[in-house]
């Protein structure tokens, strides 16, 4: 069983901290695929990540508005290209990951046939903003999702149904703009993956952990579409991260994470802010009982 890392790049097409990711990942290359969508072939530099682009005929147009296509092809070309792969973890550039090696494998056995995918209410008003076009469809479907998650298997095969036989549904709903910021949590909801009211529904369904795999601090956001750019690695920095990675057992990354951003802080809380409870994990690889969905 393999996680698949599903990146989405534009702009200089790069990942701000690829030698972390790097390291990162080889512990765990035995279980680990790494896909990069992209804009433009031609802008890429790093070799790495030209080893691991998609195909020319997976890429299409996209904008920061409107970038589900992107979603569905990295999804689509990932879940294809190896049946092994298990947990989709869809990315950005701004991106990286904030817990241990060990523990990500950890969390990966454990919870191998569970989503991690944090949604609610919408948390604007659809009757006045036109996003994803929220007013034109039955209130009950009036739900938002955090727009970067880990997914089963399961759930990304019904993403794909969904698009193939609802595709006038998405297309709807995408025409309103920042739509991977609802779709996923209609289509689960559709399909009875999920309840209603996010972390405070009663009837939570096991299929799906409504917790966020991205630590992102939206208090202190960048802009109105755009949650804190991490730069300095200062107090408040420091006490996002510490107070969130309490908080939540299923933080596996953070975004977003500037370039600049002391990369010594951030092999910190990978490697020693949480080394003594990574020390006592036991990991025992699960068998594959047929969930994968297929």
């Amino acid at each position: 069983m393999k996680v698949a890392l599903c990146f989405i790049i534009s702009y200089d097409h790069k990942l701000n901290k690829e030698l972390l990711w790097k390291e990162w990942i080889e512990p765990n290359k035995d279980i680990i695929n790494v896909y990069f969508y992209y804009k433009d072939f031609k802008k890429i530099k790093s070799k790495w990540i030209i080893d691991h682009a998609l195909p020319p005929d997976y890429i299409h147009d996209t904008s920061y508005f409107y970038v589900i296509s992107a979603y569905m092809s990295v999804m689509k070309y990932a879940v294809n290209s190896d049946p092994e792969n298990m947990w989709f973890s869809l990315l950005t550039d701004s991106c990286c990951p904030i817990i241990s090696p060990k523990r990500f494998r950890y969390l990966f056995f454990t919870h191998y046939n569970k989503s991690v995918f944090s949604w609610a209410k919408a948390w604007w008003n659809p009757e006045r903003d036109k996003r994803a076009n929220l007013s034109k469809i039955p209130k009950e479907f009036w739900l938002a999702n955090d727009p970067w998650f880990t997914l089963t298997r399961r759930n990304v095969l019904q993403i794909a149904h969904f698009v193939q036989t609802k595709q006038e549904i998405v297309n709807l709903i995408n025409s309103g703009g920042l739509a991977n910021e609802t779709l996923f949590a209609v289509i689960f909801y559709m399909y009875k993956e999920i309840g209603d009211h996010g972390e405070n529904d009663v009837n939570k369904k096991d299929g799906v952990i409504c917790m966020r795999s991205h630590l992102a601090d939206w208090a202190r956001s960048s802009s109105s579409t755009s949650p804190h750019v991490f730069k300095n690695g200062d107090k408040k920095d420091i006490a996002y991260i510490e107070k969130n990675l309490n908080e939540n057992p299923y933080a596996m990354f953070i975004r977003k994470v500037a370039p600049e951003f002391p990369d010594k802080v951030m092999r910190h809380y990978i490697y020693q802010h949480n080394a003594a409870a990574d020390s006592e994990i036991i990991i025992q690889e699960p068998v594959d009982k047929g969930l994968s969905g297929n």
